[in-house]
């Protein structure tokens, strides 16, 4: 646990794994649809399939696992998701060594490591509540908020170096690398994991035995979300706002880099630069809170996020269009770092530590299968349209999605070990 003002040992084990396995994903940004594009020589239809697909199936396959997880010691699963992404991904370079890659294969690859990144990520938010005071957890998810866009600044111009010198596998197997150093990380922390348990509602007492998997507790996070006064405005706002952001960026591959005639490297270089201001939103986000309050901070920042996207549909070629994108990127990650902690921090207070894997997996599940669905979809309307069409429709419908934030702070609810039999009505507003 922390001490004092600081974080603790644990903490800084667990925040060196998280930071050594995103810049493997960073500097492996995209590699599976380029070594598709590169390698097996595919077309559009199967790099979106490799996208979308991957990205659906993986986050329906992991429905059963928030449960599984919730009922488990959350580090040994953490390591063992970190391994079977290592796995996974080292048979690409095998595949490819040997001359037998495939476009299945790349597509099963996809599929079990959004599997396992949804798994990871559910037992790691509950690991970290159990590390990290409440008082701090602001300042945690900062530093991790921070640590994703320096890595997401810093890796992919990397990673595209690295395969211009070495070959279209070699950042998957960094990538793969970097998850054998997070397991070691998590590893590293050390301490007592407690082993969870259920209560009995006749008694109230914890059962001594790790409780099995039931049919009811699948829909246990939506069922938690829904009913919870803040977290429900915010899950609707989140997934709505992430979906519109990512369903046009096929789109502006298009655009800039089809019809504008933007070179790649100034593509990349356009949503490189910008990640600078998701790492001064991240530092920013604490001593706002510290202000102005959570609930102020959630509204003004998850309402100009929303206010930045319809600028792309203005890009015009040469200089002047490359920097436009620069300052609509820049001004739309800045609020980002800055909503993002404070989500994080609200979203594990006002969960019971019981209930956080299963929270954590259905809002994960919820954001993959959305933007899945809306990235094909917005496909379609550019196909019918024009790729500046759908993305000037995306920037307007991200018009309306703060009429979703919270207007104000509801108390806590509080899970009963019974909450999946007796289901509550929802709480209103």
């Amino acid at each position: 646990m922390a001490r004092g003002g600081g974080l603790g040992r644990e903490f800084r084990w667990l925040w060196a794994a998280y930071a050594v396995s995103a810049f493997g994903t960073r500097l492996s940004f995209d590699a599976l649809p380029l070594i598709a594009v590169l390698v097996l020589h595919v077309g559009p239809t199967e790099v979106s399939a490799l996208a979308a697909t991957g990205l659906a199936v993986g986050a329906a396959v992991a429905v059963p696992l928030g449960p599984w997880v919730e009922f488990r010691r959350k580090r040994p699963v953490m390591i063992t998701m970190d391994l079977v992404r290592c796995a996974a991904l080292l048979t690409v370079p095998v595949a490819y060594a040997l001359d037998l890659l495939s476009f299945p294969q790349l597509l099963l690859v996809s599929m079990v490591v959004a599997v396992a990144d949804i798994t990871f990520t559910a037992a790691s938010g509950a690991c970290l509540k159990s590390l990290v005071p409440a008082e701090h957890l602001v300042t945690a998810n900062g530093r991790f908020e921070a640590t994703t866009w320096t890595t997401t600044m810093l890796g992919p111009p990397l990673g595209g170096a690295a395969m211009g010198l070495f070959g279209p596998v070699v950042t998957v197997l960094i990538d793969a690398a970097s998850y054998l150093l997070s397991a070691a990380g998590i590893r590293a922390i050390g301490g007592k994991d407690p082993r969870p348990t259920r209560p009995d509602p006749s008694t109230e007492r914890a059962a001594p035995r790790t409780p099995r998997l039931r049919v009811g507790d699948l829909p246990d996070g939506w069922r938690y979300i829904l009913r919870d006064p803040a977290l429900r405005p915010l899950f609707l706002n989140s997934v709505l706002v992430n979906a519109l952001i990512m369903a046009p960026a096929p789109l502006l591959v298009i655009l800039m880099v089809g019809q504008l005639g933007f070179a790649p490297w100034q593509y990349g270089l356009a949503f490189a630069v910008p990640c600078l201001g998701g790492l001064i939103g991240a530092r920013l986000s604490r001593r706002l809170v510290a202000r102005y309050g959570e609930d102020r901070v959630l509204r003004v920042a998850g309402t100009l996020r929303a206010c930045w996207p319809l600028g792309l549909a203005f890009i015009g070629a040469g200089p002047a269009g490359l920097v436009l994108v620069m300052v609509v990127e820049f001004g739309l990650i800045t609020c980002i770092g800055v909503f993002n902690p404070v989500l994080a921090t609200l979203r594990l207070t006002r969960t019971p530590a019981d209930r956080v894997a299963r929270t954590l997996t259905a809002w994960s599940v919820t954001g993959k299968l959305t933007i899945a669905a809306m990235t094909a979809l917005w496909g379609l309307l550019a196909a019918v349209t024009t790729p500046r069409t759908a993305i000037a429709t995306a920037g307007l419908l991200l018009l309306a999605t703060p009429l979703l934030l919270p207007r104000h702070r509801s108390a806590p609810r509080r899970a009963t070990p019974n909450d999946h039999q007796n289901p509550e009505p929802l709480a209103k507003n």
